[in-house]
């Protein structure tokens, strides 16, 4: 599926091989990473969808290669979002920050697909009114963000010093502070160096619009990693690794791994032949990786200098269950204990 430059907001597709055959609202939903399915079968039955210049309002239209489909999208309404009594783990908090450790599932903050139930929305209910407009109507307080599904250490700012001291710290990569973020992966195979640096530029694939991929005019994008351990059976490896980042790219790490041809486990976006390599990993250890649901990629650790003490700060966060359960199943296939392979 390819598509064209959007001109406000009406975006051409032309219907490839790989897509042709899928429902209209799946293949559309798929593509405008920016719109839930729900939203864009609405869009449909309101006759915002044309297939060949003719308005199709048949969310369940079956899609030929070839076909051009033109969405007329009207541009979102920013979100206003409301306090909601959502469970914080927090691991520090003062007048300026707080730091907490967000679990797997909870989205940052709101957006089309994602209106309420987030990180913001639980912080406003926690911090109060006052966090309201710090930063953005959208962002309140965002500092930086984590994916979905990817737990770990989180920071985000009270008040608008502090959030353009810290958002600072984050925009100069640590080059002249003591920003420090480090992270816990679980990745196919097994890495040639202990070691090594991916140095790749990001930017969005062009054939998938939910989708980051490394491209010549994309932007910087540094990950150092460190093999921490290795393990191995008949037909499958996994290295446990920690990964240091210079920048902070949408899906840097998962798309760098990748790039070097060690996605990360379980990883359904990045790594979409993992269920086959699952499937060589003993019993136990297949039940742990088809559970997990999400990429292995946990957020250990974040370093940075206090915006109002200049204090420098350091928080870090346990493996979360299903990955410590991961670990532990893979423990018997330590390569560096010489366990059984």
């Amino acid at each position: 599926m390819q598509d064209s430059p959007t001109e406000d907001n009406i975006v051409h597709y032309a219907v490839d091989a790989t897509s042709a055959g899928g429902r209209l609202d799946a293949v559309l939903a798929r593509l405008h990473a920016d719109l839930s399915r729900n939203r864009i079968k609405d869009l449909i039955l309101g006759g915002a969808v044309s297939v060949n210049g003719v308005t199709v309002s048949e969310p369940k239209y079956k899609v030929k290669e070839e076909d051009l489909l033109v969405l007329d999208a009207p541009e979102p309404e920013d979100p206003e979002p409301q306090p909601e009594n959502i469970a914080l783990d927090i691991l520090y908090e003062d007048d300026y920050l707080i730091v907490i450790n967000k679990p797997v599932g909870l989205v940052v903050h709101p957006a089309p697909g994602s209106p309420s139930g987030t990180l913001v929305n639980a912080l406003i209910h926690h911090c109060g009114a006052s966090l309201v407009g710090i930063g953005g109507v959208k962002r309140p307080g965002i500092v930086h963000r984590l994916d979905k599904d990817t737990s770990g250490v989180m920071v985000a700012a009270k008040t608008e010093k502090a959030l353009n001291r810290l958002a600072a710290q984050f925009a100069d990569h640590g080059r002249t502070g003591p920003l420090e973020r480090a992270y816990i992966a679980f990745a196919w195979g097994r890495t040639e160096s202990h070691t090594g640096t991916v140095n790749a530029p990001l930017g969005r694939d062009a054939n998938a619009r939910l989708k980051q991929a490394v491209r010549k005019d994309g932007r910087v994008a540094i990950t150092h990693y460190e093999a921490k351990n290795r393990y191995g059976g008949e037909g499958w490896d996994i290295t446990r690794l920690e990964c240091r980042l210079e920048t902070g790219r949408t899906h840097q790490i998962r798309v760098h791994m990748a790039h070097i041809g060690h996605p990360l486990v379980a990883d359904q976006l990045y790594a979409p032949g993992f269920a086959t390599k699952a499937n060589r990993l003993p019993d136990n250890l297949r039940h742990r990786v088809n559970g997990l649901g999400r990429q292995a990629l946990h957020a250990a650790l974040l370093g940075f200098e206090h915006p109002r003490t200049h204090e420098e700060m350091r928080f870090e966060a346990p493996l979360p269950t299903d990955m410590a359960l991961l670990e532990e199943a893979l423990t018997p296939y330590d390569l560096a204990q010489k366990k059984p392979r």
